[in-house]
């Protein structure tokens, strides 16, 4: 008997199966069997279910003499079944890498449930995944199992089969079945929910669910979709023949009107002509089925509305007249943005005509992303050295709160940001200013740079056209040319910088003013950000960092954090961090994997970490200067290599342990590896490499020079006599510190099976 009996129907969708079942049999635990039902598919679905079955012996093969549907074909793969759990997998869609190995492990942490609910993604043809909205619904925090009565607002989620795995003695039992029909979830899922005694959440994306251009069954236009009426009196009969379940009458008579307004409302379901005679059918259902209590948004008010007393005619006028209401509000904003764009570049002329003020300094970083990286650090260095400059910070209003006191924040586009711009004698940013931007005689522009570079910039990527995609070489170079100064923490740095990005400019190998705080940094500070973080005491704490992917449209996590984590025992725990560039979080904040992601410095994190694990990510340069452990997670080095380029290999040269996958990564940090003699030593050399000019006083050369023109500066602390602040695992006992034991067998056996 297998623990998971996975069933996936299958009916046209040749272009979409190979990657439906890979993603079944490729999964972490294996203990499954894969039930793949030909609907009777005129295409060549039958054909790519054998080779499957001829390949993997986990798969069963079902041909169906005719097409029956998706809920008939379902109901003939759960009578194929003998695994401990039912999921089930439209042919088009995609588990998630490791999801079947989390749903696992939750189904043991909760006692075996009748039904566990977890997360999916809508995944769109541009690479695009976008979560479910209603996830917080999936929380793991409170007493689990449940039943419904606890979380009633698991109603909220969509309400589809393929989101939960059931206990199969469970649905045995009860005599659950899918019928035919459009919208053959409804009478399977609500009733499965009342009805179970035990459900858990998973809050866990496992499901890719795509959203296909054409093709969908739902987005075709057709007589069937009046079946959702059906599948209604199914779900209201279940009610019926079971009194003791008619208190989710108010509750699933909400989601049917909720239900019917959507089929009414899209316009690529129903045949011309034929809503008014839906909207007399809902109205019969909503009179049939009406139960006590009101909705509570007004959006919900309308529809019960609407459909109470079949107003189709007062419905077409309502969306006629949001039509042209949304129709003139797009008018009216792009008129009032050109009117704006036009007032905007005549101030900004009239500015350059006034004099540049000597005692103005204006920052940016990361396109007005907050207050941080090296002009952060020189800004705040600038008001210590030079108070009589004052200084302005440009970020976006929702980055505000994370600038400091000090600076006036500006918003980009405002008028103020460009008087800024036109007046400020000093302008210092760590990505390229607005292009529009005219640089005046009398102004001084020091390019920060964002790290030592591992991977290609400039114009290497030219000849790299998946990372340098949408880049307009021939405005970089206008960029460059406005530099007075560019800041360098290495030679590599310099090298490669002044290669390519070729200018006039001047090379300052200063150090990197953000690394300064390493140096400055106390024990009692350390302890102080382990606090804000929540990080337990006595625990070993992994900054986890990658970096972006040129090669992938979409952020793709190559790492299970939380069975890494729980692995490692309860002494470690993982601070997530995403790359800036992906806007969405690694993982959500739960037990021993915090999410970082929105944390406004990075700084901090690393100062509080114990450790770093990133992949190629120029964080790596920074953090050697706190000669802590560093472990490289090298799981897709030719891919990176062959779509960024990198300016060295790596692997060859590592600051410490290096991993090409997880188990291999588990390993290193459960046998202390991850701090030992030969990390130790490949630090050391990494350091000496590229760690040169980073001493704790990077600011305060670039202050000295360039505001206050002197020119004798602090010289430079030797390698070997900076003392930076020590982590807080520095102190704990040197022997390996994880409380679970290894596994035994292959490496890709979980612990939980």
């Amino acid at each position: 008997m297998s623990r998971f009996s996975v069933i996936v129907p299958a009916y046209q969708v040749q272009a979409y199966l190979h990657e439906c079942l890979e993603s079944v049999l490729s999964q972490s635990c294996p203990d499954l069997e894969l039930i793949v039902v030909d609907d009777c598919s005129p295409d060549a679905c039958g054909a790519i279910i054998d080779e499957f079955a001829a390949r993997d012996a986990r798969v069963q093969p079902v041909h169906l003499p005719e097409n029956v549907g998706l809920g008939p074909a379902r109901n003939a793969g759960v009578a194929h079944a003998s695994g401990d759990y039912l999921l089930f997998l439209d042919s088009d869609d995609t588990l998630t890498p490791d999801a079947l190995r989390s749903i696992a492990d939750r189904l043991k942490e909760t006692g075996e449930p009748d039904v566990l609910v977890f997360d999916y993604a809508r995944t769109y043809w541009t690479g695009e995944a976008v979560r479910n909205q209603a996830a917080l619904q999936l929380t793991e925090e409170g007493p689990a199992p449940f039943r419904l009565e606890d979380r009633p607002g698991l109603l909220k989620l969509l309400m589809v089969a393929w989101n939960k795995a059931y206990r199969r003695e469970f649905v045995e039992e009860k005599g659950f079945v899918f019928p035919p029909g459009y919208y053959e979830d409804a009478p399977w899922t609500y009733p499965v929910l009342v009805t179970a005694e035990s459900i858990a959440t998973l809050d866990r994306v496992c499901v890719h669910y795509r959203q296909r251009r054409l093709g969908s069954i739902l987005r075709t236009t057709s007589e069937r979709h009046f079946d959702v009426f059906d599948q209604y009196d199914r779900v209201f009969a279940y009610l019926e023949e079971r009194p003791e379940l008619d208190r989710w009458r108010p509750a699933l008579f909400r989601q049917m009107v909720h239900h019917l307004a959507i089929v009414y409302s899209r316009p690529d379901r129903l045949p011309r002509g034929s809503r008014a005679d839906f909207l007399r059918r809902a109205r019969t259902h909503y009179r049939r089925y009406r139960a006590p209590g009101a909705p509570a948004h007004l959006r919900a008010r309308v529809h019960h509305t609407l459909i109470r007393f079949g107003l189709h005619r007062t419905y077409r006028t309502l969306r006629l007249a949001s039509a042209l209401h949304r129709a003139a509000t797009r008018t009216t904003g792009r008129l009032l943005h050109g009117l704006r764009t036009a007032a905007l570049r005549v101030h900004y002329g009239v500015q350059r005509c006034l004099p540049v003020r000597s005692d103005r300094a204006v920052f940016a970083a990361y396109d007005g992303r907050g207050h941080g990286c090296n002009p952060g650090a020189l800004e705040s260095s600038i008001r210590g050295l030079a108070p009589h400059i004052r200084t302005a910070w440009i970020a976006r209003p929702e980055h505000h709160h994370a600038s400091p006191p000090g600076p006036r924040c500006l918003v980009p586009g405002t008028a103020a940001y460009w008087t800024a711009l036109a007046r400020s004698r000093y302008l210092v940013s760590n990505t390229d200013f607005d292009h529009r931007l005219v640089k005046r005689r009398g102004q001084i522009l020091i390019q920060t740079g964002q790290g030592t570079p591992l991977g290609h910039i400039g114009l290497d990527l030219q000849e790299r056209p998946a990372a340098g995609r949408g880049r307009d070489f021939a405005r970089l170079l206008k960029g460059v040319d406005q530099w007075d100064y560019l800041l360098s923490a290495n030679r590599h740095t310099t090298l490669t910088q002044e290669r390519v990005h070729p200018g006039r400019y001047t090379t300052l190998e200063y150090g990197y003013p953000r690394n300064d705080v390493f140096r400055t940094a106390t024990a009692q500070d350390v302890a102080r950000l382990r606090a804000s973080l929540g990080i337990p005491e006595g625990t070993v704490a992994i900054l986890y960092a990658p970096t972006h992917r040129d090669y992938r449209r979409s952020q793709h996590r190559t790492l299970d954090l939380q069975r890494i984590v729980r692995r490692l025992g309860p002494r470690f725990v993982v601070l997530a961090r995403a790359h800036h560039a992906y806007g969405a979080p690694l993982t959500t904040t739960r037990g021993r994997v915090v999410d970082v992601s929105d944390h406004p410095s990075v700084e901090s994190l690393c100062l509080a970490s114990d450790a770093l694990v990133t992949d190629y990510s120029s964080l790596m340069f920074d953090y050697a200067n706190l000669d802590r452990p560093i472990v490289i997670h090298a799981d897709d080095w030719e891919a990176y290599e062959a779509a960024r380029g990198t300016y060295f290999d790596l692997r060859a040269s590592p600051p410490g342990a290096l991993a090409r996958g997880e188990d291999e990564l588990i390993d290193i940090f459960a046998t202390g590896h991850w701090r030992g003699s030969r990390s130790t030593q490949r630090r050391a050399a990494f350091r000496e490499r590229f760690c040169t000019y980073d001493d704790g006083r990077a600011a305060e050369r670039v202050v000295r020079h360039v505001v206050l023109g002197e020119s004798e500066l602090p010289p430079v602390v030797p390698l070997d006599e900076r003392r930076p602040v020590p982590s807080a695992a520095a102190s704990l006992v040197r022997e390996p510190l994880t409380t679970v034991p290894r596994p035994a067998g292959p490496p890709n056996i979980t612990d939980h099976l």
